[in-house]
């Protein structure tokens, strides 16, 4: 193998972590859409919790994306 296809098979692997966010953040929403449902008046807490922790595991994907990148661009 070479070492230019081996940047692209560990870019590829780094990409797995958006598998990941993409749960992460399907589960997050779902519960918070379950939860105003049961208890309609805690809406706006509900609301400012899911998006500090939406805002946090989007951080780990653009993280990802970012060290994609690098392993792409490194020589």
């Amino acid at each position: 193998m070479d070492a230019s296809m081996l940047q692209f098979v560990g870019a590829g692997m780094a990409t797995f972590a958006l598998f990941g966010v993409a749960l992460g953040l399907g589960k997050i929403f779902s519960a918070v859409c379950e939860a105003i449902g049961r208890n309609p008046s805690a809406k706006a807490d509900l609301f400012t919790i899911s998006m500090i922790g939406g805002g946090f595991t989007e951080a780990i994907g653009l993280l990802a994306f970012v060290i994609a990148f690098m392993i792409l661009i490194s020589k």
